[in-house]
């Protein structure tokens, strides 16, 4: 009886509720509201650069050598358009605006379009050495671009595409392709089987299967794919630097011109950096949804 009493005592009473662990009241907390008011916090303490550059290039040259930009809150006399007029009116840095656009959409499209091909290719066609081609490719993932920076350069010399906009979006398509061939690659291969034989049974061919039901499948993946293309390139500037000449430069490369040639340039410059900036930041927040429901992808069934 006393080893009956024992057990009663240590074991939870009918009908009680069972304390929860330390982690599920961590988790539980973590979902509150004052958590929610820090990351609030938080996200707008990381908007603050972001915001000085924005209010720096709505200010003339003499206010902001006179004060800081956080002065604007009790003097807003002080915001103008003078320095984006300014800038229009800056032909290299229009140019190279336009530059880097025709660099970045080109480089962009052509890494979705052939990394897509290629690694539904990779993920369900069968040809002769598939597996080993596909090692070939990932195994290009750990070279780095300093290594290809000027044997590339000599190469492109040759053949009369260094400092042209063709070579620049050679060199970023290039080494674009492994990691996209490598991503799609893993997400096509786990499309169900049933569902390609299905459409093969329907008589459509492997191009009609890729249009038809592997690329809207593959839609976030893709998407993710293209936003870290897109933001890759548009930032790049060491690339820039060795393989375009002036009349080629992307945004990137203008403005540290600016800087090493005109250091006092600030309204030329400032409203220049949060152009180049706010552009990928548009198209990062215009595709968010599918840049997560890519990333999630796979994550769970």
């Amino acid at each position: 009886m006393t080893a009956l009493a024992t057990d009663t005592r240590g074991a939870t009473p009918p009908g009680a509720a069972a304390r929860p662990s330390l982690g599920a009241r961590i988790t539980r907390g973590l979902g509150g509201p004052l958590v929610r008011v820090i990351l609030v916090l938080v996200g707008l303490f990381w908007l603050v650069p972001t915001i000085g550059l924005l209010i720096s290039s709505l200010r003339s040259p003499d206010d902001m050598s006179a004060s800081g930009w956080w002065t604007v809150f009790t003097k807003p006399s002080q915001l103008t358009f003078g320095s984006y007029q300014k800038l229009l009116e800056n032909g290299d840095i229009t140019h190279s605006l336009l530059n880097t656009v025709l660099i970045t959409v080109p480089a962009t499209v052509l890494v979705v379009v052939i990394g897509s091909l290629a690694g539904y290719a990779f993920a369900w066609m069968e040809f002769p050495g598939r597996d080993w081609w596909f090692l070939g490719v990932v195994s290009l993932l750990v070279v780095p671009v300093q290594v290809a920076l000027i044997p590339i350069a000599e190469l492109f010399g040759k053949i009369g595409l260094f400092g042209t906009i063709l070579g620049v979006v050679l060199f970023h398509t290039g080494f674009g392709l492994p990691f996209a061939v490598f991503l799609l690659r893993n997400f096509f291969a786990e499309i169900p089987r049933e569902l390609l034989e299905a459409a093969r049974l329907d008589g459509a061919g492997e191009l009609r299967l890729f249009a038809r039901v592997v690329m809207p499948l593959g839609g976030p993946a893709i998407a993710s794919l293209g936003i870290f293309q897109f933001l890759w390139v548009w930032n790049d500037m060491l690339v820039a630097l060795v393989f375009t000449k002036s009349g080629t430069q992307p945004i990137t490369v203008a403005l540290q011109t600016q800087v090493r040639q005109f250091g006092n340039n600030i309204d030329v410059l400032a409203p220049g950096a949060f152009i180049s900036m706010v552009i990928p930041l548009a198209v990062f927040f215009a595709f968010q949804r599918q840049f997560v429901s890519g990333v999630m992808a796979g994550a769970v069934k």
